[in-house]
């Protein structure tokens, strides 16, 4: 069933409201360190991660009662930004000029306070199986993804101080850690230790890729390539990507496949290189086939349904955008997707909720996790709608 333009304005313009009426505050998934019960886990890694994972997996919102507040968001930031400069874009108002200029302000004001190039982090603690990453320490997923709004806004706007914010995230990235191979390297996911992922190794070199097509910077493009080389030449023979080669990082799931989709399609547009153009092929193919049931729910897993996860409807959403102009069914499928998350995952309130469980949904309202990356992905549905 096709629905028209206004059907998604309204919801954009709804889920623009709420995030604008709470100043840009809301939770995060992995927010829950930062309750008052933290000092109970006694500084150990499993009790932390047990801590953390309470709170993010409970279906009914923990943090309230355990002291986390809702926060600031670098990449919430980021991402209404980016969505604003499409609107802008659409419709000239300048009203979205001030809020893109707003944000902007905000996070150079707002870098990672333990480094002069720009470069950001959470605003909060967070722990894995990989160690702890303290809150402000910057990582390259973030932290390209926010370059590539600063990217766009020079594109759009031709003010240089843009670009300049975008080289000099560049050069952040070329000081990271790289992991170097026979086939590739790959750029670390953050700055005090290498950690090899193919996401934010992507990311980064699309980063690195786009800027370089304005400045012409060698290092930028060799860096680039053989961070795609590592990836791509890892990438398995039905098209998909593990999350990373370590055995405890096997998986394959949706929104960091779109992310190394965009970063790929990214790469490639920007250098005109089409050494990995059938990685390209081969990969999107896999990802239109394996994420997405026939009513257009997004799935998280490559071979399973649950959680339904509103970052995996909103990256689906807008890497659906991004191949639109090159696939017949990549708009199609996007509207599909935009029109479940809308009519199965939004509040009368305007915000997006968190998950779909069996049985029930986790209606927590997330900052980035759900307004802001849903901001700008129905943003860029509209902008690619005929």
């Amino acid at each position: 069933m096709q629905v028209s333009r206004i059907y998604y304005e309204t919801s954009l313009e709804k889920v623009e409201k709420w995030v604008e009426e709470n100043n840009y505050k809301g939770y995060e998934p992995f927010d829950g360190l930062s309750s008052f019960l933290r000092p109970v886990t006694m500084n150990n890694i499993l009790a932390e991660r047990l801590l953390q994972q309470l709170v993010r997996q409970c279906p009914v919102n923990l943090r309230p009662i355990l002291g986390v507040r809702p926060q600031e968001s670098t990449k919430g930031r980021g991402y209404m930004a980016w969505g604003y400069l499409k609107r802008f874009r659409a419709t000239s108002d300048r009203q979205y000029l001030r809020k893109v200029r707003s944000c902007f302000d905000w996070l150079i004001q707002n870098k990672a306070p333990g480094y002069v190039k720009p470069s950001w982090g959470n605003h909060f603690d967070f722990t894995s199986r990989a160690g702890r990453l303290p809150k402000h320490e910057p990582i390259i997923v973030w932290t390209s993804l926010i370059g590539q709004a600063f990217l766009d806004a020079y594109q759009l706007l031709h003010e240089k101080k843009y670009l300049d914010i975008a080289i000099q995230i560049c050069d952040w990235i070329l000081d990271l850690p790289r992991e170097r191979t026979s086939n590739g390297n790959c750029i670390s996911y953050v700055a005090y230790t290498q950690s090899s992922i193919h996401n934010s190794n992507m990311l980064g070199a699309a980063m690195l890729a786009r800027t370089a097509k304005y400045t012409g910077n060698k290092e930028m493009m060799k860096v680039s390539r053989e961070a795609m080389q590592y990836s791509c030449s890892r990438q398995l023979a039905d098209g998909s990507w593990y999350y990373g080669e370590a055995l405890n990082t096997r998986w394959i799931d949706n929104f960091h496949t779109g992310y190394n989709l965009d970063s790929l399609k990214c790469y490639i547009d920007s250098t005109g290189d089409k050494t990995f153009k059938e990685n390209l092929e081969r990969g999107f193919r896999y990802f239109k086939n394996h994420f997405f049931e026939s009513n257009g729910r997004p799935k998280y897993y490559h071979n399973r349904i649950y959680p339904v996860d509103i970052q995996c409807a909103s990256q689906a959403i807008d890497t659906l955008a991004y191949f639109a102009g090159q696939d017949r069914e990549s708009l199609w499928l996007a509207q599909k997707v935009a029109r479940w998350t809308i009519d199965n995952m939004q509040d009368r309130k305007g915000y997006f909720y968190f998950r779909q469980l069996p049985g029930i949904k986790a209606k927590t309202p997330m900052l980035h996790w759900g307004q802001a990356t849903m901001y700008k992905a129905l943003a860029h549905l509209l902008e690619v709608m005929p």
